[in-house]
């Protein structure tokens, strides 16, 4: 099948997870909503992989490069994926009670990722939460040249091997966001701490980290997290949540329908909401293996970018976009039923 054949799964219906949160609210609201609120657990926990991140990035400035790489991977992409999903856990204020508390440890959290994203990061993601699959507001949705191109195993696993810098570098192609007073402080802030780790550790250090930054969010365990959220592995079903042993050092991520349900719990009361209300949860196909998840996407065909719910509004979108609208062929085919490719068979 050609390139451009490669269609969405357009969908008229709303996201699920509104629904899915006034059906438990209606049933367990009392015991859910004592949820709520933040755990300063995490902000522990964030200083702590921090301090590790960059003592890791001192014992390797003097290091060979084949050694250097070798801890980039096996270190480095671990500890840069724990503290991506901090940004995460902390674009929702869920450490502090005070939201200028999470946002001063999100911006130091991300000095070792050396590349400055935490004020980004927080402003799609919570697009991506009120607008999600909705074409042209979030921006997690692979783009149509995405699909098109990316579609057979050597392409996958080169997309996935950087998918963290496409997902850096998506957002501001896609919707381009003017630059505040924080972006700036941002940027400041993470260039400074570049240029020290260069003055007084060496390129070495800030190769390592850099290096870590890339591997762990692309062809890594706790990279396969990014592609497991939200790909269809089954057909109709939008968000997926990972069971496994990772979410101990990810913060919990891996509970994203619960997380998508209600954002306001922290990450570590989310298995308590699966055990409150197991009926809404137990029944969705869910993954327990971030590895196995990355595996099937590269070598299944029908497998790809393209695996994506996509909406043309918020709500309840009556069409989808004309072919004028985007430049690309109608997602849907003369009789109105999605094409087989848009479909993923698990």
């Amino acid at each position: 099948m050609v390139a451009a054949e490669q269609d969405f799964m357009w969908v008229t219906n709303a996201e699920p997870h509104a629904t899915r949160r006034k059906e438990i609210l209606a049933k367990h609201g009392s015991e859910v909503r004592k949820l709520y609120g933040t755990d300063i657990s995490t902000a522990w926990q964030v200083l702590a992989v921090m301090a590790l991140q960059l003592w890791t990035a001192y014992l390797v400035r003097d290091a060979a490069w084949w050694k250097l790489l070798i801890a980039a991977y096996g270190i480095g992409g671990t500890l840069s994926q724990n503290l991506f999903t901090a940004q995460h856990e902390l674009s929702h204020f869920l450490a502090f009670k005070k939201p200028l508390y999470n946002r001063l440890l999100s911006l130091a959290s991300n000095c070792p990722l050396v590349v400055p994203m935490a004020t980004t990061f927080r402003k799609y993601h919570q697009e991506h939460h009120s607008h999600l699959g909705v074409d042209g507001w979030d921006v997690d949705l692979p783009t149509f040249f995405e699909a098109n191109w990316i579609t057979n195993t050597v392409a996958k696993t080169i997309w996935v091997s950087m998918y963290i810098l496409v997902y850096g570098v998506r957002p501001v192609l896609v919707k381009p966001k003017p630059m505040g007073l924080a972006d700036f402080v941002n940027l400041v802030l993470v260039l400074a701490f570049d240029g020290a780790l260069l003055y007084f550790w060496g390129y070495k250090s800030l190769a390592f980290l850099l290096a870590g930054v890339v591997m762990g969010g692309g062809l890594h365990p706790l990279g396969g997290h990014l592609i497991a959220e939200h790909y269809m592995f089954l057909k109709g079903q939008e968000t997926y949540s990972y069971y496994g042993p990772l979410n101990a050092i990810t913060y919990n991520v891996g509970y994203h329908n619960e997380h998508h349900d209600f954002p306001q719990i922290p990450h570590t009361r989310l298995y308590k909401l699966r055990e409150i209300a197991p009926e809404h949860y137990d029944t969705l196909h869910h993954h327990t293996s971030w590895t196995w998840v990355t595996w099937k996407f590269l070598s299944d065909p029908e497998v790809g970018p393209w695996t994506r719910m996509r909406r043309a509004t918020k709500g309840h979108a009556e069409s989808a976009p004309s072919p004028s609208a985007k430049g690309v062929q109608a997602p849907l085919d003369s009789h109105g039923a999605l094409r087989k490719r848009a479909a993923l068979i698990s």
